[in-house]
């Protein structure tokens, strides 16, 4: 038994240290990237799997068309798939790490995580690698149903928590396997802060810390301690905290869920929360999200490849809406305001208010073409003063 004790505590030590180097480069970051300074805009544009190349490929005709005669180059990032990341045995292959990196925004479509019983080997996540890879701290995923009066925004701290290390638990013996969850100050501090800045800049009176800090003591107890910190920096803007199990039943209490406006919470809970928020909203297929750091920016939808539907032949009919939706993120991050207002009317007006065409998944409704050339169709309308 003491072997394995000994093995063990070698893999947390190495975890250790792996984790108080991150915190070393954490501090050692530049401020965030001034994109008006820029003499050219990169946006790379990775489709990823299953039908993630039919949505993201709607989602960059709609922006060309928006961002037609500004200095913005879209470059196509193929090495994403996870046949390319099979072959190479990593979550993202380098060359296309480094492809990656010499983009300033990603655009990026749903990506295949193998799991047991796929044919694929045990690879990490590229959501999660590449989170780690360029520091995306904040995933934002704003949710919006304006006849029940939900009109949230969540910040979700993408690069710690149970996901920072969640490929490199220990299997102890046989009987007893332990992962681990991270929390830092300064990554804390960065999540927290950038959800406050926001609601200032927004006009919004609300932020919400989500944390089971009742129980997991140390980790959710220095994000919650943290949150509270920073929140009486901010006096104009109410904070309260709740924890995760009881907010996930608050969000579907018609009568409460009015009062949220923004909220902060660590990983796995944000992962949670916001399904849960974007299944209010139409399902995951309406949600779009950014992923957001000091040097680098993705924008994404939050559900998965859906390789059933390219099985059965679908794929022309996924709903591209997530991938759209990411490209208001995407326009509002890179100071394009108007443009992301325009687009996000014309969401509104296609798939909530006038939906004179709509799509289902199957040849019962459009496709995923068509409802994009009238959510382009809606966009012209509403410049020209028709709508």
């Amino acid at each position: 038994m003491d072997k394995h004790i000994e093995t063990a505590a070698a893999r947390f030590a190495a975890l250790i240290a792996s984790q108080l180097k991150r915190v070393e480069n954490m501090a050692a970051q530049p401020d965030f990237i001034d994109y008006a300074k820029l003499d050219k805009l990169i946006i790379g544009v990775c489709g990823g799997d299953g039908i993630g190349p039919s949505i993201t490929d709607a989602a960059r005709s709609l922006l060309e068309e928006l961002l037609h005669g500004e200095a913005v180059e879209f470059r196509e990032i193929a090495g994403l798939t996870i046949e390319r990341r099979a072959e190479c045995g990593k979550a993202i292959p380098d060359d296309t790490l480094e492809e990656l990196k010499a983009c300033h925004i990603i655009l990026k479509g749903p990506t295949t995580t193998p799991r047991a019983g796929d044919p694929w080997p045990n690879i990490e996540s590229a959501n999660v690698a590449m989170r780690k890879e360029l520091d995306l701290f904040a995933n934002v995923r704003p949710v919006k149903v304006p006849m029940q009066g939900i009109d949230w925004v969540f910040f979700r701290e993408n690069t710690e928590g149970a996901y920072a290390v969640g490929s490199q638990g220990v299997h102890v013996t046989d009987d007893l396997a332990i992962d681990f969850t991270v929390t830092t100050t300064g990554g804390t501090e960065r999540i927290v802060r950038q959800s406050f800045e926001y609601a200032k800049k927004t006009g919004r009176k609300r932020v919400t810390a989500v944390t089971k800090a009742n129980v997991v003591k140390a980790t959710d107890g220095k994000f919650l301690s943290i949150a509270k910190e920073i929140a009486a920096e901010y006096p104009d803007i109410a904070f309260d905290d709740w924890y995760i199990d009881i907010m996930t039943a608050k969000l579907l209490d018609e009568k409460r869920r009015r009062d949220f406006s923004v909220f902060v919470l660590p990983n796995l809970y944000g992962d949670i929360l916001t399904d849960e928020a974007a299944e209010l909203q139409g399902g995951v297929g309406t949600a779009g999200s950014a992923n957001i750091g000091k040097r680098y920016a993705m924008f994404e939808a939050i559900h998965g490849s859906a390789p059933r539907m390219v099985e059965e032949g679908r794929a022309p009919y996924a709903d591209p809406t997530s991938m759209l939706r990411a490209s208001v993120l995407l326009l509002e991050h890179i100071g394009r305001a108007e443009k992301a207002q325009l687009l996000e009317r014309a969401l509104d007006i296609c798939a909530i208010e006038e939906r004179r065409v709509t799509v289902t998944g199957r040849d019962t409704g459009c496709t995923g073409r068509q409802f994009t050339e009238y959510v382009l169709e809606t966009v012209g309308k509403i410049k020209g003063g028709t709508l």
